[in-house]
């Protein structure tokens, strides 16, 4: 089989990007800049920032690796009810394989702006290795991915955050009783749905089978002990923000007797796993789609 992480060089290499600008996009990526702060801010802070800048922005024709008319998959939008979210209804993208299930099924969450093109792509190659893949639209009730990030960043940061996250934990329930689910739930996500990813292992306790969180925040301490199922914690090196939490994380774990397996990928920036743009790390980023794919394998089985 092919890679399916492969994607088409950039303008700019990771190498060739100041740091200080992956620490911009960072603060833009999550709200605290706006594209034309990051950009001023970038040209600032050294000589090519600009550039460096405009390189990092997504270019989502080269995150798909897994098209929508791929043989081996069956995709489509669904609604699906979501009582005490935000509008009681939400719709999602629902990936299968093109062949009889039931399917162990996986509940892929967004980052911080909605539904776009990478998460879409993620979801299909999830479809593509036997899984069923639901990746929920949190920004549906309030017309669905706008199309660019910016504005999906905006319409994210002004909906009710708990009840965008009862729109996630309603999919997952939605996912894990769909007459194609095998009644097995794992749960992956990026950024924002890493911290999800890890939210709702602690609130759904052992109806999440799985679960799997990219980068995401840690849960508060005491949700902790709630979790009752195995986690795979990605992280990259180069994220302070969300890597300081991980010993009190850790910590109640070992506490709770949680299995879980951390891995840290060298020379990585948060969002390393999004082919979108020069944060991307093919090395990194296929090691641990790998270890997602063998982690839903081993207990969604």
């Amino acid at each position: 089989m092919p890679d399916t992480h492969a994607t088409p060089a950039p303008a700019l290499t990771q190498g060739e990007i100041d740091q200080r600008v992956f620490d911009l996009y960072d603060e833009y990526c999550h709200g605290r800049l706006d594209r034309r702060s990051f950009l001023q801010q970038a040209a600032a802070v050294t000589v090519g920032g600009l550039a460096m800048a405009q390189a990092l922005l997504p270019r989502y024709a080269q995150a798909q690796t897994v098209s929508f008319t791929d043989e081996r998959i069956k995709a489509r939008y669904v609604d699906y009810p979501s009582p005490g979210g935000t509008s009681g209804t939400m719709r999602g993208y629902l990936v299968h394989p093109n062949r009889p299930g039931p399917f162990p099924a996986v509940l892929v969450i967004h980052e911080n702006r909605g539904l776009n093109p990478y998460i879409e792509d993620v979801a299909r190659r999830l479809a593509a290795e036997g899984f069923l893949a639901l990746a929920p639209d949190g920004l549906s009730p309030v017309g669905g991915y706008p199309g660019n990030d910016d504005d999906g960043r905006d319409l994210q940061a002004r909906l009710d955050q708990n009840k965008l996250r009862t729109d996630m934990r309603n999919g997952a329930l939605h996912l894990r009783a769909h007459p194609l689910s095998s009644g097995k739930l794992g749960v992956t996500g990026f950024c924002w749905g890493g911290t999800t990813t890890n939210a709702l292992a602690a609130s759904l306790g052992a109806q999440v089978a799985a679960a799997a969180p990219f980068y995401g925040a840690a849960p508060e301490t005491a949700a902790v002990a709630a979790i009752r199922s195995p986690l795979l914690i990605h992280y990259a090196e180069h994220d302070e923000r969300i890597n300081a939490l991980w010993p009190a994380f850790e910590a109640a774990l070992r506490v709770t007797g949680t299995p879980y397996a951390m891995h840290l990928y060298p020379g990585t920036q948060h969002g390393f796993h999004n082919n979108s743009t020069p944060r991307y790390q093919d090395a990194a980023a296929t090691l641990a789609w790998n270890r997602t794919l063998a982690h839903f394998r081993q207990h969604l089985a």
